[in-house]
């Protein structure tokens, strides 16, 4: 049974930074994407980043350049994301998401909301 389960959400204040954990048990092969969306109020959920479960390459969107960064850790099967000179324009629900390379078969974490005062 596939898990993803995110933590580390909160309260901030606009310049500070947040580290997201996404952590992914029972994924049926090694070649998964690993996800992070965004859902801000009242706004359609937004691609983050991503990177392979199985490899270093990571794609961000063009928003999200230079403050965010993707990581993983294969030891403890977690997948983390960086948010540096938080904004109050990342407000928002992040999720996580799981999706096969080839089979396109996706698994979504629960979310965690992350707010950010000005």
């Amino acid at each position: 049974q596939v898990q993803v389960v995110e933590s580390g959400g909160g309260l901030a204040q606009a310049g500070d930074s947040v580290r997201l954990s996404c952590a992914v048990s029972g994924l049926p092969s090694s070649n998964f994407e690993i996800q992070w969306f965004r859902q801000a109020p009242g706004k359609e959920r937004e691609f983050v980043a991503t990177v392979l479960w199985s490899g270093d390459s990571t794609t961000y969107a063009d928003s999200v350049k230079g403050r965010f960064t993707v990581s993983r850790d294969n030891v403890k099967n977690t997948v983390y994301l960086q948010v540096n000179s938080l904004k109050p324009e990342d407000t928002a629900v992040y999720y996580c998401r799981a999706v096969g390379r080839i089979s396109g078969r996706a698994y979504w974490g629960q979310g965690t909301q992350v707010t950010v005062s000005s």
